[in-house]
């Protein structure tokens, strides 16, 4: 048998001796301290969001396609974080149609994963890489 639950009054525990509070419990969520998020980790996370949209865009992997990896850097300031990133795109392609993409893609990926707005994206090419078009397929 079970015993039945008490439907007395609940009484709050008294506070220990020296009014501090139980080790088991928070402070309010605004004295709790911060969160940061490292350059480095916006940086990964900028290089991530760029393979996905070039793999998407492209319906390849980056590798594929003979594109290098993407590199980036990031610098954190506050909550906002400024992005550079550096990669290959196949050839032929709008560039300023591609760039805008990617920049939108890694914006909305950098702050949906960590909270931060992105100020600044910059893209540079380092190369355009010519891909298997119609046409250009293994020789038969």
């Amino acid at each position: 048998m079970t015993a039945a639950p008490s439907t007395g009054p609940v009484v709050p525990a008294p506070a220990p001796p020296g009014g501090q509070e139980p080790a088991g419990s928070l402070p309010p969520p605004a004295e709790r301290g911060a969160t940061t998020v490292s350059d480095r980790v916006v940086a990964k996370i900028a290089a991530s969001a760029a393979r996905e949209a070039l793999e998407e865009r492209f319906d390849a992997p980056p590798d594929r396609l003979g594109l290098g990896e993407p590199e980036a850097s990031a610098t954190v300031i506050g909550d906002s974080a400024q992005v550079t990133l550096a990669l290959d795109l196949p050839y032929p392609v709008d560039i300023a149609r591609a760039a805008g993409d990617l920049q939108d893609r890694i914006n909305r990926r950098v702050t949906a994963l960590t909270g931060l707005a992105v100020d600044e994206t910059a893209l540079t090419v380092r190369r355009l890489v010519l891909t298997g078009g119609p046409g250009r397929g293994r020789v038969r």
